[in-house]
């Protein structure tokens, strides 16, 4: 790797007579900056002084470089720049390292403590980088690094004031990365722990030799080089290590029920879990952007609650990704052993899809309160009394991609009285970008919650379909794994009585049962191999009824029946002749009997221009002007661009003829198949993220002969001849 140099540079380095400021500006003189060592010399508290900068500067000079001491109060910060600027002629690097402690416990802290703190620590650096900026906005290029610490992002005892000045170089930076940025002008913050002169009799002495500001004055001058790339940023580095610190928003809430209602007291406490849970929390850059998120919330919100009316209702959010669809057809009996299930289990397969049943799970609502709330008076419904007896989906238009995020709104649309038992019918509605794309309902039995006088039926429901009097269309064998409950549960449902035996036993079984979903998904693939073609996107909907419970190990028998497009199902265990699903039935958009179809992959409809369009365009530009160079590839590309795990444009590079046009390949079949989000195809074209560390994450998937991939990939950078 080249050497990072600082030729024809000048760095400003305040309280360089030691510790950090010393480590700094020895790195900097060793690799060609000409150095201002600034240091008043004092002691840990800012009294007294001493020729500490005389020898830096002596160090550096006996090293071959170029450096002047300074011995100006950083509060006269103009006096240290103009020290720069008789010597060298300009200031390019200014590095705002000194400091002084005066540590009291906050009741004992006097105004000369808190003045003092300030005065060396924030006005300083204020007075320095001010002196220094308009120089640096003249030349179009500076480089600041203000000095935090933990005690400033974190509190220390006995350090009100020091943390309150180093917090406060935070905010410092923050607006100053703003105003400069037309002016590359970089300021960023180093927050480190290091052996010091106001450390030296703080730590003990095996750490204090361990924190060698040596290890910490590399992250600092590559801070300082032209081609750091980044501004605001705050840098934590101690021992050799580094990372970036941030502030971090939760998602918040909406302190009342509905728009109309006011916000109270009562309401505050009572939405306050929900207002302080940083889970799935998010960094925002600017105070534009918290503005816009506060706004989208909103908005949000009103929409929910004209949704919502006056029916209490249930949001929860849900994501997932390559491996939870992967993971969830292993689950349900998907195996490399038969080769039409690959395409469930390989996310870099061309064909890579979800199993339909997957998206049951987004509408299971298990943290709800719901069912518990939806109880008549007396009654109850806990984990130890419901059931899960009937599940329907539907979809509406086209089966979501392979990756994404739902908002989904679940609610209770009735209670039935069955006697022994209750039933709540609770509704699910999956959003994705604000789409409905599709519809669940469940019917949670509440055993012996019944005998309220409740109806026994409900217009609401959607009802199971007893299968024909007659032979079955087809009938489908398979025999679950001993450890089939123990993998489907890592798809989310954790209820232990599918895993341990106590559990199992106190419930009545002999050992942990498997979920009524995995036998229902393992039913649902039979279904959809046998009549859909094998085809998630021809899949419509589905209605089954749970009737009892399968061990792992036992043999599913599904057998189906083909009525127009809907085929009627029930599953049988082949061990007992128990059945274990009924009344089930799927309906498809079109049918298609027999095994898994080999065709291509449906495409979704193009949302519009991409990013990754200009990038195509350019292509096909250098690929008319390079043919020669594009025919000694001689390989047909076909790129699949993605949006949310959906295909949804196409590009082929045709480099024999050579060619490059939109949609698959004009004849014959492409050499190599490449599926990529917009995004991420234009990260590997600017070189910002490496084809291999994208298909390693499943980014990138490659399918047919990779190894012409690999010849591709370096002609396609933005730097590159195509």
């Amino acid at each position: 790797m080249d050497q990072l140099r600082f030729d024809g540079r000048v760095a400003v380095v305040t309280g360089a007579g030691g510790g950090l400021g010393r480590a700094y500006a020895l790195l900097l003189g060793s690799r060609g900056a000409k150095v201002v060592v600034n240091d008043l010399g004092g002691s840990r508290d800012g009294s007294g002084k001493s020729n500490f900068a005389d020898a830096v500067v002596k160090e550096i000079k006996d090293k071959g470089g170029v450096a002047v001491a300074d011995y100006n109060n950083v509060v006269e910060g103009e006096k240290i720049i103009q020290t720069a600027l008789d010597n060298f002629g300009r200031i390019d690097i200014l590095i705002n390292n000194a400091g002084i402690l005066r540590d009291k416990s906050f009741t004992k802290m006097s105004d000369q403590d808190w003045d003092l703190i300030h005065l060396v620590h924030l006005k300083g650096a204020y007075k320095t980088t001010h002196a220094a900026w308009e120089h640096f906005r003249k030349q179009k290029y500076g480089r600041v690094i203000m000095t935090s610490s933990n005690a400033g992002i974190f509190g220390n005892f006995g350090q009100a004031n020091y943390s309150a000045a180093k917090m406060g170089l935070v905010g410092l930076t923050n607006t100053l990365a703003i105003e400069g940025s037309k002016y590359n002008i970089k300021v960023n913050t180093i927050v480190p722990t290091a052996a010091s002169r106001l450390t030296e009799d703080i730590l003990p002495p095996e750490m204090f030799e361990a924190m060698k500001p040596e290890l910490i004055a590399p992250v600092v001058a590559y801070m300082c080089h032209e081609s750091f790339p980044d501004s605001g940023a705050v840098i934590d580095s101690t021992l050799g290590y580094a990372t970036k610190m941030h502030y971090v928003r939760g998602q918040g809430a909406i302190l009342k029920k509905k728009p109309s209602d006011p916000v109270t007291i009562e309401s505050v406490k009572e939405f306050w879990p929900e207002a302080t849970n940083m889970k799935d929390s998010i960094h925002l850059e600017k105070i534009a952007d918290t503005t816009i998120n506060l706004v989208e919330k909103i908005q949000d919100f009103e929409e929910r609650s004209k949704l919502d009316g006056d029916r209490e209702s249930y949001w929860s959010s849900y994501k997932y990704d390559s491996k939870d669809l992967v993971l969830y057809a292993l689950g349900i009996g998907a195996s490399v052993e038969n080769e039409s299930d690959l395409k469930f289990l390989y996310e870099s397969h061309e064909n890579f899809a979800a199993l339909p049943t997957y998206f049951i799970l987004p509408g299971m609502a298990i943290e709800s309160p719901l069912v518990a709330n939806s109880m008549p008076p007396g009654k109850h419904a806990d984990f130890t009394n419901i059931l899960h007896g009937e599940q329907f989906i539907e979809f509406v238009g086209d089966l979501p991609g392979t990756e994404g995020d739902f908002k989904v709104r679940s609610y209770v649309v009735d209670t039935l009285d069955k006697g022994s038992s209750a039933v709540s019918i609770v509704n699910s509605e999956i959003y994705q970008n604000k789409q409905l794309v599709a519809r669940t309902q469940q019917h949670i039995f509440v055993l012996g919650q019944g005998g309220f006088n409740g109806p026994r039926n409900s217009k609401q429901a959607v009802e199971v379909q007893p299968a024909p009097k007659r032979a079955p269309d087809a009938v489908v064998e398979q025999r679950t794994a001993e450890g089939q409950a123990s993998l489907y549960r890592l798809s989310g449902d954790l209820n232990p009585l599918h895993i341990d035996p106590n559990v199992a036993a106190a419930s009545g079984h002999p050992r942990p049962i498997l979920h009524g979903m995995a036998t229902l998904g393992f039913s649902a693939r039979h279904v959809l191999a046998k009549f859909g073609g094998n085809d998630p996107a021809n899949f419509k909907a589905l209605k089954a009824r749970f009737v009892k419970p399968v061990l792992p190990g036992q043999t599913l028998v599904t057998e189906m029946w083909l009525e127009g497009k809907r085929v009627l199902f029930q599953t049988k265990v082949k061990e007992t002749g128990n059945t274990v699903i009924a009344g089930a039935y799927v309906d498809f958009k079109n049918v298609v009997s027999g095994q898994a179809s080999s065709g291509p992959a449906a495409t979704a409809a193009p949302s519009g221009a991409l990013k990754s369009d200009a990038l195509f365009a350019k292509i096909q530009e250098e690929v008319g002007k390079n043919k020669d160079l594009a025919k000694s590839i001689g390989g047909v590309f076909l790129y699949n661009i993605t949006e949310s795990g959906k295909t949804v444009k196409s590009w082929t590079l045709d480099l024999k003829t050579p060619a490059v046009h939109e949609g698959g390949p004009k004849s014959g079949k492409a050499d190599t198949t490449l599926t990529v989000s917009d995004g991420d195809m234009v990260d590997i074209a600017a070189g910002t993220l490496s084809p291999q560390v994208a298909y390693m994450k499943g980014k990138l998937k490659i399918s047919g002969n990779i190894m012409l991939a690999q010849k591709l990939g370096p002609l396609l950078k933005s730097n590159a001849k195509l």
